[in-house]
């Protein structure tokens, strides 16, 4: 059987990578769609991706090229772009041009919480894509339990798992590899040709993690795993900000995960767990098993 051709869109990204990953895995043959061909190297090297297209999601006869030949495109877009419904759009026409047979948003979890600017633009985006006329499939990921990774090393070192919220705040987080699973079996599962009926197609999916866990939760969780005494702090919003900036994001981006945290704060993330498990076939990944499998990668030699 002939393989399906997928482009993946932001994939020399985190996300791009794992769901490159996991379509491999699944015997896609992927398209990564960079930026730069500087990036190509290492991103072959992974062994992944069977190609790259070079293009700027803003110049729309670079996507067109990109998706020549594709069965199928799993678009992340840039991380809180303010352009975020402009820049699908090019794909939704290149899509149409090409006849695309099923085109997969990688969208957020519960995008009508429009106070956030990006879950505000990824709804908008949502809603021209259900309209486009094109076979969709629009998956909502909630906040990641690789967050830990940045922060992970001063974790252990200063002994306080701090985020931008209070302690008690609720969130159903999932691991990424769970959500790359499930991003790539809605993409192979619905391979051209298949019946409607058993196929994902016109369909949207909220994946939420298998439990609501506090910054509080998460902490003793840690503290368990690895025999440390992780206390759970609330991040000072200024200090959040202070290190966006050393990081060299941009004030826009900054402001908006300002937003995105003060609203976080009030409200959670809450979300149910059994779509993800629908899709993989198995429970989703507790944040445990997560902890505990990087703690295996990091702990230090005795």
């Amino acid at each position: 059987m002939t393989p399906l051709r997928v482009l993946v869109t932001g994939a020399n990204g985190r996300t791009g990578r794992a769901v490159s990953a996991a379509l491999s895995a699944r015997s896609a043959k992927v398209r990564a769609f960079i930026r730069d061909a500087a990036q190509w190297p290492a991103l072959s090297a992974l062994g992944h991706a069977a190609d790259h297209a070079v293009g700027d999601m803003a110049d729309a006869a670079s996507v067109r090229r990109a998706l020549d030949g594709c069965d199928a495109l799993v678009h992340i877009g840039p991380p809180m772009h303010a352009a975020e419904r402009t820049l699908t759009q090019n794909f939704i026409a290149a899509a149409q041009q090409a006849g695309l047979p099923h085109f997969v948003y990688y969208s957020v979890m519960h995008p009508l919480r429009t106070e956030i600017r990006h879950h505000r633009l990824k709804l908008e985006t949502e809603q021209a894509l259900i309209e486009s006329g094109l076979s969709y499939t629009i998956v909502q990921p909630t906040r990641y339990m690789q967050h830990l990774e940045g922060i992970w090393k001063t974790l252990l070192e200063q002994g306080v798992h701090a985020m931008p919220f209070g302690v008690q705040v609720k969130f159903n987080v999932a691991d990424l590899m769970d959500l790359a699973e499930a991003t790539a079996r809605v993409v192979t599962d619905s391979p051209v040709g298949k019946r409607a009926s058993s196929n994902h197609h016109f369909a949207t999916y909220e994946l939420a993690g298998p439990e609501a866990l506090s910054q509080a939760d998460m902490a003793r969780i840690i503290s368990e795993v690895t025999g440390r005494n992780i206390e759970a702090q609330a991040l000072p919003i200024d200090e959040m900000q202070a290190r966006a900036r050393a990081a060299g994001l941009s004030e826009d981006r900054v402001e908006q995960m300002t937003i995105m945290n003060l609203h976080y704060d009030q409200h959670g993330l809450r979300g149910n767990p059994n779509v993800l498990a629908m899709l993989l076939g198995r429970d989703p990944t507790r944040f445990r098993v997560y902890v505990g499998r990087l703690w295996a990668a990091t702990r230090p030699s005795v």
